[in-house]
């Protein structure tokens, strides 16, 4: 699973890379105690934003792949 953020007028920026089997792969800038990633279960990843401020603004999305 990865995660994007697509502040107002700029591109998308890769946030967090995670996976079933691996710790998540977090990019210069960004980090756990801010953008949490947890589990449901294997399938479902859900990303939070800890203490939201205005400099988070963004169209956020998700992709994934399948090996």
């Amino acid at each position: 699973m990865f995660w994007y953020q697509q502040p107002p007028r700029n591109s998308l920026k890769l946030l967090v890379s995670t996976s079933t089997w691996a710790q998540n792969s977090y990019e210069q800038g960004y980090s756990e105690t801010r953008f949490k990633i947890s589990r449901d279960d294997d399938d479902h990843f859900v990303m939070t934003i800890v203490n939201v401020t205005s400099k988070d603004e963004a169209t956020y999305f998700c992709a994934a792949r399948d090996h």
